[in-house]
């Protein structure tokens, strides 16, 4: 069962709420952020190396200097104020006319080291150690990480309840997704909600593996450094969004290759047709239209990639994804693409950018071919991370992306 905790929240007077919160800071590049960043936005403080012109590497320790003066310049100009007690927190994003509802509160180290938050993506090390460097510098969660948890009737009342009442912040952001926000802080709805939590058998990491990595783990090294560690302290738990499955939904995250591994497009279509059934659909974009189907773009002509029978395992949690069959049936065996992590012939399109941006790629001539993907479903997820498994790289796309900025846990 899983360990929560409220916190007081650093976070933006509701004046500055808009302003202040900013896409996360694996989502745009260096250039793109300096672009989007406002004088208060938290970009200047998770992409500290926009401030230099030109631009220097985000890695580099002036840029690890400038997220640490940046974050003391917003509290001391009342950019982020912090709250007097400590609350937990509604944030709730519509997208496309769907709103999904998480709570903002503190995940426990020990259940991430102990395997009750659970994962199911591979981390890499040195982006874990950058975002530790951040985390150490800072002494804070500037980012939350991003969650689900099994459905319970009872925490979806309470948040039914909040609702009610006049939001805190309730703004749409430039993309066009609306952000609402509340505070909970009424002792007993608080002292629930922790209640109500410890009968929950897991957390599920849906975004942010290496946030959530970094953060668990610097909270493990600060439990190892402090010789009169009581378990109390503020370090011990790290901030994140908890939405109950149900509210989620994962979209496609769809491939472009450079070239067809020295086949012409016809020996191609000849031997992808050994293993699924190929339909050409024309010039309209042609998406896919149910697990095991595959949009393909090649030629200026939009194709259906049926997989047949046997080609894939049902019964495996692995086997069963798409991607799964896609890596081996395509890129491993017609391509010899053999690491999707590594291989420069390959790129990942999230499937926000739609599959227009899949046909622009490979009518510039940058790309040969394009493959759409059937979305991967919660359930799916679930059950990799539920038998221990790893999803192939670039399986899931979550949207909309928590704004960062809304609220920060300090770790003293």
């Amino acid at each position: 069962m899983v360990k929560v905790k409220p916190f007081a929240a650093l976070r933006p007077p509701k004046a500055f709420a808009k302003e202040v919160a900013s896409r996360p800071y694996d989502v745009l590049n260096s250039k793109e952020a300096k672009e989007e960043a406002t004088e208060k936005s938290l970009l200047h403080i998770i992409k500290p190396e926009i401030d230099f012109d030109p631009i220097i590497d985000e890695h580099s320790q002036p840029a690890y200097e400038k997220a640490m003066e940046n974050f003391k310049k917003w509290q001391q100009k009342g950019w982020l104020v912090q709250d007097r007690k400590e609350n937990y927190y509604v944030y709730a994003q519509t997208m496309d006319g769907r709103t999904q509802y998480g709570l903002v509160l503190c995940a426990y180290v020990e259940d991430y080291m102990s395997g009750k938050i659970k994962k199911h993506e591979l981390t890499r090390k040195d982006k874990e150690e950058d975002r530790m460097i951040h985390v150490r510098n800072q002494n804070a969660n500037i980012e939350p990480v991003f969650f689900a948890y099994p459905d319970n009737a009872e925490i979806n009342k309470i948040v039914s309840d909040v609702i009610k009442g006049e939001p805190e912040y309730d703004f749409v952001a430039e993309d066009g997704f609306g952000h609402h926000f509340w505070v909970i802080d009424d002792e007993n709805t608080i002292k629930r909600i922790t209640e109500i939590f410890a009968t929950i058998p897991a957390f599920y990491v849906a975004d942010g593996h290496h946030r959530t990595a970094a953060a668990a783990l610097v909270g493990e090294e600060k439990k190892r450094n402090n010789p009169n560690h009581t378990g109390n302290e503020e370090y011990n738990y790290f901030m994140a969004v908890a939405f109950p499955e149900s509210h989620l939904k994962i979209i496609d995250y769809n491939r472009v290759v450079k070239d067809l591994n020295g086949l012409t497009p016809e020996e191609f279509l000849a031997k992808l047709s050994e293993d699924f059934i190929i339909e050409k659909k024309g010039k309209e974009i042609y998406t896919p239209s149910g697990l095991h189907n595959f949009s393909l773009y090649m030629g200026g002509e939009w194709y259906s990639m049926q997989a047949k029978e046997g080609r894939y395992d049902d019964a495996d949690p692995i086997g069963v994804l798409d991607v799964t069959v896609l890596s081996n049936l395509v890129f491993d065996k017609l391509l010899d693409i053999k690491d999707l992590r590594t291989s420069k012939r390959i790129d990942f399109v999230g499937g926000i950018r739609g599959l227009g941006e899949l046909k622009k790629r490979v009518d510039s001539g940058e790309m040969a071919a394009a493959f759409a993907l059937y979305p991967v479903s919660m359930k799916q997820l679930i059950d990799i991370a539920d038998t221990g498994n790893i999803m192939p790289p670039k399986t899931t796309w979550f949207e909309p992306k928590l704004r960062s900025g809304l609220t920060i846990h300090k770790l003293d």
